[in-house]
């Protein structure tokens, strides 16, 4: 474990939570999904470019995947 890993855990947590109150509040399960997902997969990758790169793949699919 290491700074960066911290750091990248509690940005894109941060971000997995935002999405998750918007995607609550507009009844959208999209974006409540993948800020669970964001929130959740940091326990679990240990490889900090994996983590990077997950990261920002779920913060781009509410964008791109909208109705």
């Amino acid at each position: 474990m290491n700074t960066t890993w911290l750091l990248l855990g509690l940005v894109f947590s941060s971000v997995g939570f935002g999405y998750l109150l918007y995607g609550k509040k507009q009844a959208r399960p999209l974006p409540m999904l993948c800020g669970i997902g964001l929130m959740v997969y940091p326990y679990f990758i240990d490889n900090v470019w994996v983590m990077l790169a997950l990261g920002v793949g779920l913060m781009a699919v509410p964008y791109f995947l909208r109705r």
